[in-house]
C-alpha cells in the first residue's frame, strides 16, 4: 500500500514539528528572512542535486537569484517572480514535450526537475534580503506567486496556446471540448528522495495537447500541487479550479495509487488521516472547508467509470473501486464498506484513502457539485500505479524501467481520458 492509502490505525508515530522553522530576528532593512522549509532542507543532498544536472534545470535556482538581487522595489520583484515562475513551469513542459534541449541526459518525461527546481527558487526568495524593506506579508505574497505560476495553476486554458499531441498549433472554436487535469509533487521523500510522481509526470506530458476523439478534439490543460496538508487548508485547490470548472468538459484529479493498477475511485471521504506530508507534518480531522454547511461526508465520481474499466487503456488493469471506511450511523468503531457507504455514515477514507489524494478529490468534486455542474460535468478521482524501479535498484535515480513504467502511465491516462470523453459524448448523444 501506498500512503494514499493508508488508514490511520497503521501510520505509526507522525513527525509533528518538522515544518517547524526556527526563530528569526528583525533587521534595519525589516523582517529577517525566514529559515528553509523542510523541503527546501532536502535539495542539498546528492539525490537532488543529481537530477537537477542531469536536466539542466541546476542553473534556474542561481538565475533566480541574481533575478531578485536586481530588484529595487516590490513591484519590480513581484513582476519578476511571477515572469519566472511561469518560465519554470513553460520549461519543465516544453522538455517533457521534447520541445528545446533535454539539458542532459535524464529522460524527458521525469517530473522531478520541475519539483527540486522550484525548491531552489523557493529557497532563494525565502532567503533573500533585498536593499529595500520588504515585510513578512510581502514575502508570503511572492512566495504564493511563485508556487502557483510554477505549478500551471495560473495558465489554464490560456487563449493563445492549443497544441495536438503532435504538438502541431490548433485553431480554438467551439468545437474544442477541454478536458481539466491535476497530478500532484512526488511524496515520501524521506523513505526514498529519487522518488517521482507519475501524476505529475502526466502534467507536464499532458499540459496543452490535444486528444483526438470521434467525436473531434478536446484539449488538455494541467496543474500540479503540493502535498502539504497547510496549503489544502488555505484552499489552493478551490481557488485553481473554481473559475475552470464552469467551462471544462471533463476533469480528473490524479495521484500515485497502488502497485500494478489503476483504480477509479467513486467515492471521496471528508476525513483526514494524518500521515505525514512533504514538510512532516500530519493532520487529522475532518477536511476543513469554506462554504454553506452542512458539510457532506462523501462525494461521489461522476467519470463513466464503467466505460473506462471496460475501454482496454493500457498494460495496467484499471478498477471501479467502490470500497470505502466509515463509522455507522449511530456511532462505533470504524468498519471498512466494499459497495461503498451506508445512509448517515461518518468518513473514514473514501476509495483513495485518506491522504491528500482523497482530499484533492473530495475538494474538487465538493466544488463541482456546489457550482451546480453535478448533472452535466463528468470528473472524479483516477489513481494510478506506483511508480516502481527495476529490480535491485536501489541507488541509481533512473533506469530502463522506471522510464518505462513512466511513459506508460502517461500514455493510459491520455487514454482513459479519451475513453471518458468518448463515452460521454455517446452518453449525451
Amino acid at each position: 500500500m501506498t500512503p494514499l492509502r493508508v488508514r490511520t490505525a497503521v501510520l505509526g508515530l507522525a513527525l509533528l514539528t518538522g515544518g517547524l522553522t526556527a526563530p528569526t530576528t528583525a533587521t534595519a532593512a525589516g523582517p529577517a528572512a525566514p529559515s528553509p522549509t523542510v523541503e527546501e532542507r532536502r535539495l542539498d543532498g546528492a539525490v537532488p542535486q543529481e537530477i537537477l544536472r542531469r536536466s539542466g534545470f541546476d542553473s534556474v535556482a542561481p538565475e533566480f537569484a541574481r533575478t531578485l538581487d536586481r530588484a529595487r522595489s516590490y513591484a519590480q520583484v513581484r513582476r519578476a517572480v511571477v515572469r519566472e515562475g511561469t518560465a519554470l513551469w513553460r520549461r519543465a513542459v516544453d522538455r517533457a514535450q521534447g520541445r528545446g534541449p533535454a539539458g542532459g541526459d535524464l529522460s524527458r518525461d521525469d517530473d522531478r526537475p520541475l519539483y527540486w527546481a522550484r525548491l531552489g527558487m523557493t529557497r532563494e526568495l525565502r532567503a533573500w534580503e533585498p536593499g529595500f524593506g520588504l515585510t513578512d506579508g510581502q514575502r508570503t505574497r511572492l512566495l504564493d506567486e511563485l508556487e502557483r505560476t510554477s505549478r500551471g495553476q495560473t495558465t489554464l486554458f490560456p487563449r493563445s496556446r492549443l497544441r495536438s499531441s503532435g504538438g502541431t498549433p490548433v485553431p480554438r472554436g467551439e468545437g474544442v471540448r477541454r478536458i481539466l487535469v491535476t497530478g500532484f509533487d512526488p511524496f515520501t521523500l524521506d523513505r526514498d528522495v529519487r522518488i517521482s510522481n507519475p501524476s505529475g509526470a502526466v502534467a507536464l506530458a499532458l499540459d496543452g495537447t490535444v486528444i483526438e476523439t470521434a467525436d473531434g478534439p478536446a484539449r488538455v490543460e494541467t496543474a500540479v500541487f503540493p502535498v502539504r496538508w497547510r496549503d489544502f487548508t488555505r484552499g489552493t485547490v478551490e481557488r485553481a479550479l473554481r473559475s475552470h470548472l464552469p467551462g471544462a468538459d471533463l476533469f480528473a484529479t490524479v495521484s500515485q495509487g497502488r502497485v500494478g493498477r489503476f483504480d477509479i475511485e467513486r467515492t471521496n471521504g471528508a476525513w483526514r488521516g494524518g500521515f505525514p506530508d512533504n514538510e512532516n507534518v500530519s493532520r487529522t480531522g475532518t477536511v476543513p472547508v469554506a462554504g454553506p454547511a452542512p458539510q457532506p461526508q462523501w462525494t461521489s465520481t461522476t467519470l463513466p467509470y464503467a466505460r473506462i474499466v471496460a475501454a482496454g487503456t493500457g498494460r495496467f488493469p484499471v478498477y471501479d473501486n467502490t470500497s470505502v471506511t466509515e463509522v455507522p450511523a449511530g456511532g462505533g468503531e470504524p468498519v471498512v464498506r466494499p459497495e461503498g457507504p451506508t445512509p448517515g455514515s461518518t468518513a473514514r477514507a473514501g476509495g483513495g484513502g485518506d491522504y491528500l489524494s482523497n482530499e484533492i478529490a473530495y475538494r474538487a468534486t465538493l466544488l463541482r457539485d456546489r457550482l451546480g455542474l453535478r448533472d452535466r460535468l463528468p470528473g472524479g478521482h483516477v489513481h494510478t500505479p506506483v511508480l516502481q524501479f527495476g529490480a535491485g535498484n536501489t541507488t541509481e535515480v533512473t533506469d530502463p524501467e522506471f522510464v518505462r513504467n513512466r511513459l506508460d502511465v502517461i500514455d493510459q491516462v491520455r487514454a482513459i481520458l479519451t475513453a471518458a470523453l468518448s463515452a460521454t459524448e455517446r452518453t449525451r448523444g
